[in-house]
């Protein structure tokens, strides 16, 4: 029996006076759309509207929504146990998915500790690079090293790490801890390599490897921050001279994760490993809050020989995440989201590319299962939002970007209906050229 999911117009009264959705003002809000249920690739609301999600629920809903495997999962466990707390204890669900993301992750990663959301995954990421140079007596090094443009999260410790400038964390500048920040990779994904394009990270690592705990980075992909695509040298060189000073490698891999980027990990486009690596979004299909840290026993073992790590999540290790995480992890192994995903590639650079001519556009770029229109000017999503569900698709730009990530499993027809949906959108945006209406 379920429940009734119907939002009725109280609802949605009560919701716009008491409730704070993310990124918005409870004074000013931007209009919410009531789901009533999801499948697939589409989301259908209580007026019996029918979208495709363009989102995968910020990246997460990898392999769509009510996935008969997942739900499976799901299920199976709730007849055992939905949590149990971590401390002192274990159980087979933890152990499973553990041991799934040993096997997936590039050597030599191999200890894993689990969490609940991205945001905490990179807090926890923080403080074993902090704990692993108090464990060797080293109370100098306090700082990271990072790109402007970056995103890490929205709790304090990564909001720290986020651009302090240009990011949408900047009027807590002067409140958080200050790291050290070097301009974002200037080489696109596809340039050509030339070693200017590393000489400020170079310098700034050389000038301050001593005080630093860690070099941490969204590899390759930098997401809420501008959603750019950089060159896997860039990467590879940072590996090289993390190794040369002497200072760790912490790689933010929560959005990249599983497969988005057309590699299972976004560092494998560089061929390189971090010494600790944060994952999350995609772990459990969209199904459940979960994230993981993954690191070399190298660090893991330092800091344990002088004491134990101290964080301990309430829902550290949830029962019934990791069964749903199990599942997922399975489905990837099978190895067809590569299929998957250069199917989708192909289809959002096919669906997008006409975007490119429109005056409205500054750029259009395509990256695995990430499709990006990059506007000349921040949109408007009071007006914005309800215009793109008219459309038919559920897609949330913020600041100049248009951007999908679609499920996996999204086919040929539906993604060619998002793109067109885009493209439509993206017109209205522009001067009604008589040129393109063709390419719309």
């Amino acid at each position: 029996m379920t429940s009734d999911a119907t939002v009725t117009e109280e609802d949605l009264q009560f919701d716009k006076e008491h409730i704070w959705h993310p990124y918005t003002s409870v004074t000013h809000p931007i209009p919410v759309f009531p789901v009533e249920s999801a499948d697939g690739v589409r989301l259908t609301l209580t007026d019996g509207t029918v979208l495709v999600d363009g989102m995968a629920s910020w990246w997460s809903a990898i392999h769509g929504y009510n996935h008969p495997q997942l739900n499976e999962a799901a299920q199976g466990q709730l007849q055992n146990m939905s949590h149990v707390m971590f401390g002192g204890l274990t159980h087979k669900p933890a152990i499973e998915a553990s041991r799934r993301l040993v096997d997936l992750t590039p050597e030599p990663l191999q200890t894993v500790f689990l969490a609940d959301t991205g945001s905490v995954a990179v807090e926890v990421s923080i403080k074993m690079a902090v704990q692993y140079w108090r464990s060797q007596g080293n109370e100098q090094r306090r700082q990271l090293l990072t790109v402007r443009n970056g995103y890490h999260g929205d709790t304090t410790g990564a909001m720290a790490i986020c651009d302090p400038l240009n990011g949408m964390h900047s009027m807590f500048r002067g409140v958080l801890l200050e790291h050290v920040f070097v301009e974002a990779p200037a080489c696109g994904f596809h340039d050509d390599w030339d070693e200017k394009y590393i000489s400020e990270f170079h310098q700034a690592l050389k000038d301050n490897h001593q005080a630093l705990v860690g070099v941490i980075l969204e590899p390759i992909v930098q997401g809420a921050g501008g959603m750019r695509f950089y060159s896997p040298v860039y990467l590879r060189r940072v590996r090289e001279l993390c190794d040369e000073y002497g200072v760790l490698l912490i790689l933010d891999e929560i959005a990249t994760g599983f497969g988005r980027t057309g590699k299972m990990f976004a560092c494998e486009h560089a061929d390189i490993v971090p010494d600790i690596m944060a994952v999350g979004k995609g772990i459990a299909g969209g199904y459940m809050t979960m994230a993981a840290v993954i690191c070399t026993e190298e660090v893991s073992h330092t800091i344990c020989n002088k004491g134990v790590f101290m964080h301990g999540p309430t829902f550290m290790g949830n029962p019934l995440s990791c069964s749903v995480a199990c599942a997922s992890l399975d489905i990837l192994a099978t190895g067809e989201w590569k299929k998957q995903v250069a199917r989708i590639e192909k289809g959002l650079l096919e669906g997008l590319q006409a975007c490119a001519e429109m005056s409205a556009v500054a750029d259009v770029r395509v990256l695995g299962a990430i499709g990006v229109v990059e506007l000349k000017e921040p949109v408007d999503m009071h007006t914005l939002q309800p215009r793109i569900v008219k459309e038919g698709i559920w897609v949330r730009p913020f600041g100049k970007l248009v951007y999908v990530l679609p499920p996996y499993i999204m086919s040929d027809e539906d993604l060619a209906f998002l793109c067109a949906g885009i493209r439509t959108i993206v017109y209205e945006l522009s001067d009604n050229n008589s040129d393109l209406s063709e390419a719309v």
